[in-house]
């Protein structure tokens, strides 16, 4: 069976361009890139799957803010998977990969709302260290727009955190 990471390997296309980033950093950048955007699918469709399905005293707030953030959430695919094709590669595309984006059945099937929010602060930890991780790695290439564009992903997630967290702060 196919690794996550092997499927969304971005293919490049036979364009040659020289935006002053290497080929082999725009490979990479690309790769990681790919992977982000396959979590931030991941955490969309967790975040409406669990939308749909809180109860209890902590329905409203819940329910509206993982709204903002499927919302957001879907923007910010199209604006990532933009950039891997300004870095000369393919987002993912096919059918089959579409498939590696969605949470396992086991993965959302929390009943309380404390644990569905336990469970989006886990999942917007763990973007945020990707991420992170990708803007360090654009910053020392030189990569401003990625850097950039990951800030702006970043800064979402933090504030993602913080709203969580708040919500189930005793």
């Amino acid at each position: 069976m196919a690794t996550t990471a092997s499927v969304l390997k971005p293919k490049a296309k036979d364009e040659q361009f020289d935006i002053g980033l290497t080929t082999a950093y725009r490979e990479t950048m690309s790769a990681d890139l790919s992977s982000i955007l396959a979590d931030t699918y991941q955490l969309l469709i967790k975040s409406h799957i669990y939308h749909w399905n809180v109860v209890g005293p902590l329905f409203k707030p819940l329910h509206e803010l993982t709204e903002e953030h499927y919302n957001t959430l879907f923007k910010a695919t199209d604006v990532i998977a933009e950039r891997i094709r300004a870095l000369g590669h393919l987002a993912p595309a096919k059918l089959g990969d579409a498939a590696k984006f969605s949470p396992k059945a086991a993965d959302v099937n929390h009943t309380s709302a404390a644990d569905m929010v336990a469970d989006l602060i886990s999942d917007h930890e763990s973007a945020v260290r990707m991420m992170r991780t990708a803007a360090s790695n654009a910053d020392e290439n030189d990569d401003m727009v990625t850097a950039d564009m990951l800030t702006a992903r970043l800064t979402f997630h933090e504030k993602a955190l913080w709203m969580l967290r708040a919500i189930i702060s005793q």
